[in-house]
């Protein structure tokens, strides 16, 4: 656990939080605490902040070690439901070291959701990824698009929802799938953001360049079929999207009611899949014009070949989200700008204290 006892308040319940010391699992966490709930971390440190933890209640582990979900059942009492970010994230490098993502995604994501199936936690959230959907014409997909995973990262993204989607069927369990499109920003109170000293994120990378860490930002394909060549992505607040997983807590009965699922009529769903995204699809340029806006700067940038698994990118249908829990994204892509360079500058502070 924390070294820092965390603070006693009032709570509607306790939700596990896989990955909590990370980028997005820090900040939802930070969202679940302003909305009165109490959030348990679970994570390893290999890519997570210790300082993220602060006071808060935390376990220092694997998410695969079932003894230990049973020890946090035991000392915290019943979780009304778990979220289920931990996750590795790295397209490139998923395609260099695919044993690694198949392990860390798929094979420990098996044991985590039987381990929460045996402590009796029925409510499961999980981050998945935006990258499993097929390129569509308008760039605009819905959760019924054709999917077409084309890394191991986002093939491990996939089956994890597979997984997740027959664990449902066969024992109780009800499972939000929250299929994210592209984080951008920070916490905007800064308690968290991006922390990677090599950041593979386009935003983490302009950022880089903008400080002098990095020498020039690559615009990473230009002959993509978009309106200037460069790929086009939804990029979400991250705060929006840490919002989005307490409305999925907290209407979770809801997400079930759909009338998309062909099946509903004749069974109660347990497993629903929800889009988050902004519905506006931005591309790497605009991108670039609107972050040269915010600071007021020429970013050195250059054009290059297309990364490995990269792909010319999607952006959300909204709808789903707004019907199902209630939720849509209400900041944008300056404020993700604003608030990840205010980051920025805590953070070099932080590292160099």
């Amino acid at each position: 656990m924390s070294d820092s006892a965390p603070k006693l308040t009032t709570s509607r319940g306790n939700i596990l939080v896989t990955g909590g010391a990370g980028y997005i699992g820090a900040t939802v966490c930070s969202a679940l605490e302003d909305a009165g709930w109490t959030p348990i971390i679970l994570d390893n440190l290999s890519q997570g902040r210790r300082e993220f933890t602060t006071n808060r209640i935390f376990y220092e582990g694997d998410v695969a070690d079932r003894l230990l979900l049973k020890k946090i059942a035991h000392e915290r009492g019943a979780l009304y439901a778990a979220i289920h970010c931990a996750a590795l994230i790295v397209v490139p490098e998923s395609v260099e070291r695919p044993e690694d993502y198949y392990r860390e995604n798929v094979s420990k994501s098996v044991e985590l959701f039987a381990g929460l199936r045996d402590i009796g936690c029925k409510r499961i959230v999980f981050s998945s990824s935006a990258a499993i959907y097929d390129t569509v014409p308008d760039f605009m997909v819905t959760e019924t698009s054709p999917l077409k995973p084309s890394s191991p990262y986002s093939r491990s993204k996939y089956m994890m929802e597979l997984v997740l989607q027959d664990f449902c069927d066969a024992y109780g369990i009800f499972g939000i799938v929250l299929r994210y499109f592209n984080p951008i920003g920070a916490d905007p109170q800064l308690r968290t953001g991006a922390y990677l000293n090599a950041p593979t994120h386009v935003l983490g990378r302009m950022l880089s360049v903008a400080s002098g860490h990095s020498p020039v930002f690559e615009i990473t394909g230009t002959n993509w079929p978009t309106r200037d060549g460069s790929g086009i992505r939804d990029y979400i607040h991250v705060w929006d999207l840490a919002r989005a997983h307490v409305k999925a807590i907290e209407n979770f009965d809801r997400a079930f009611k759909s009338t998309h699922d062909p099946k509903s009529a004749s069974s109660p769903k347990k497993f629903s899949v929800i889009n988050l995204g902004t519905g506006r699809g931005v591309t790497v340029r605009e991108l670039v014009t609107a972050f040269e806006a915010v600071t007021a700067k020429t970013l050195n940038k250059k054009e290059s070949p297309p990364r490995l698994g990269d792909v010319a990118g999607s952006f959300a249908s909204s709808h789903t989200a707004s019907d199902l829990i209630d939720w849509r994204a209400e900041l944008s892509i300056e404020n993700g700008i604003r608030d990840a360079l205010a980051w920025t500058e805590k953070w070099q502070g932080i590292k160099n204290h």
